[in-house]
């Protein structure tokens, strides 16, 4: 990994420092996917900050703290198949893309157009939908996930009141799923075919998923 002493390099180091990145690799994917390249123009000049930045559409960039430890939660690895729900500006995508690397397989997915069409600008700019390593649905997430399933991780940056049958019939056996509800996040590992394992987390804020 490069050197990095920018603002944004140095909130790296310390949520790593810090344990919220719990994995070298995942450091290293966010020293390299920079946020900055997921915000919008009004935007950019806050990449830095530990906290929800605006993206428009009354949506934002989740803060960075709150996507390092569910990343270190999912636990996703190289050549892995994973669902991302709410891709907004893409950051997360573009993390979890440069994470399974090519031999791996990210969907994301939006519902609003504006926000869609911006994250999948975003996610170019590093060729991950180019190479085939990220795959972006315009759709709602309770309905539409894609065709890539099953997936061995999910995770979702909008807060669900129920998860979906959806989400929980394409998680493989032995998955993980991140996902926030009712004022908490829940770490799900999928055991049986209908059962699953949960730990539970308070203090994080999510926007609702939009459904249609």
């Amino acid at each position: 990994m490069d050197e990095d002493r920018s603002e944004y390099g140095n909130l790296i180091d310390y949520l790593a420092e810090k344990g919220y990145l719990k994995d070298p690799d995942y450091a290293a994917a966010f020293k390299r996917i920079r946020r900055e390249d997921f915000l919008p123009d009004f935007s950019v000049h806050r990449a830095s900050e530990d906290r929800p930045i605006p993206i428009g559409e009354d949506q934002t960039s989740s803060q960075p703290l709150t996507v390092a430890f569910m990343i270190s939660e999912l636990k996703p690895r190289k050549g892995e198949r994973i669902l991302d729900v709410g891709m907004g500006g893409g950051w997360q995508a573009g993390l979890l893309s440069e994470i399974v690397g090519k031999d791996g397989k990210v969907t994301t997915v939006e519902r609003v157009q504006s926000l869609f069409d911006l994250g999948k600008a975003n996610l170019e700019k590093y060729g991950f939908i180019s190479s085939g390593v990220t795959e972006t649905v315009f759709a709602d997430a309770s309905k539409d996930i894609g065709s890539n399933g099953p997936y061995d991780r999910i995770i979702s940056a909008a807060e669900v009141d129920e998860v979906p049958d959806l989400w929980k019939k394409s998680l493989v056996v032995g998955g993980v799923m991140v996902f926030p509800t009712k004022g908490k996040l829940v770490v799900a590992k999928k055991i049986g075919a209908d059962q699953f394992e949960t730990k539970e987390y308070f203090g994080f804020g999510f926007t609702p998923l939009i459904e249609s």
